[in-house]
């Protein structure tokens, strides 16, 4: 796991990438506007009408290489996917846990768990930098409540309370939000509820954005080891669902969406100008506004810390890889138990 492969995000409308050797041209208007090595990249995410050439796809195919094409939102539109890798018997484990009631709890338990767990964190350290005794109140009130949810998902016993706890962890959280935000941007980036499909609000629209771009990562990180994305534990299987992708997102969602999206707005590099309203109240990140995320996300994921299970530095960008590769190791009964990833 030492080598970081890249991802190519593609945000310029009517580009056009195609194969030149062992490199990946982009072309807008018939002019080259970028050329980097093939073996830099591990993957591509594709935004409105991008398009690719069928030799790079099929290269992208036999190679293993994630393509994924997003609407200018960052919905899911859909992914190349050529000849199913892996190992057969892993998925074979992987359904017949899914099927077995405790196991499934147990590692929802856990999933959700991580995801309440770095939620505190970050409220934590809000709080700490807070100047104002109000904020600093409401902020410890709501992180001992996620504690209290924390402590009963130890007791829980059902898929249906462990998503009743997580549900109300996330009204709790959400409900600070506002909280951790600069005074004078509240107004700008005004967040009451979690609303998406379309977002109604510019903070809402951010978020789901980045969730977008963590979601991919998961996928590609579940399919790399050999795990089918589809398959989960916490979110009901369905047709054309990533449920286990889902499920492995959870505890990402504070550390890599939320954080980054607060980071963006109290520092100024977000703005009101980088984000279209249309008819019907729905609000969506513009082309300027979308550039300066996938750029702030990727600089996210070169930043290192200590894996709290490894013990050593990692970038950000692997903890999908790395997080993975454990689930793979517990369905398999290498390791007694799947700890998920929480941030110090």
């Amino acid at each position: 796991m030492s080598v970081y492969l890249n991802t190519l995000y593609i945000t310029s409308p009517d580009a056009y990438l195609r194969l030149e050797g062992e490199t990946v041209c982009v072309m807008i208007k018939k002019e080259k506007r970028l050329q980097v090595p093939l073996h830099h990249l591990g993957g591509f995410v594709l935004f409105g009408h991008t398009m690719m050439s069928p030799g790079l796809m099929g290269r992208c195919a036999d190679d293993g290489r994630s393509v994924v094409w997003l609407g200018r939102n960052g919905d899911f539109r859909f992914r190349l996917q050529g000849p199913v890798n892996g190992n057969i018997l892993l998925r074979q484990v992987q359904f017949q846990k899914a099927a077995q009631a405790n196991q499934a709890l147990t590692l929802a338990k856990a999933f959700i768990a991580g995801k309440l767990r770095n939620s505190r964190q970050l409220l934590m350290r809000a709080s700490r930098e807070s100047k104002h005794a109000e904020e600093q109140t409401a902020l410890n009130k709501a992180t001992q409540l996620l504690e209290g949810n924390i402590r009963k998902l130890e007791f829980a016993d059902t898929l249906d309370t462990v998503r009743g706890l997580e549900g109300d962890g996330a009204r709790i959280y959400f409900g600070q939000l506002n909280t951790v935000m600069r005074e004078s941007i509240r107004d700008t980036f005004s967040f009451n509820t979690r609303n998406r499909r379309p977002p109604k609000d510019r903070f809402n629209a951010l978020i789901s954005f980045l969730y977008a771009l963590v979601l991919s990562d998961c996928r590609s990180a579940l399919e790399t080891v050999g795990l089918d994305p589809q398959m989960g534990f916490l979110h009901v299987p369905r047709p054309g669902r990533d449920s286990l992708a889902l499920d492995l997102m959870e505890e990402f969602r504070p550390v890599m969406a939320d954080r980054l999206a607060l980071t963006l707005i109290n520092r100024g590099q977000l703005k009101e100008r980088d984000f279209d309203c249309r008819e019907g109240g729905s609000v969506m990140l513009n082309d300027n506004g979308r550039k300066t995320v996938i750029t702030a996300y990727q600089e996210r994921k070169q930043e290192t810390l200590i894996h709290p299970v490894l013990e050593q530095p990692v970038p950000l960008g692997l903890l999908a890889q790395l997080q993975a590769r454990l689930l793979a190791r517990y369905l398999r009964e290498d390791i007694d138990a799947y700890v998920p990833f929480l941030q110090r």
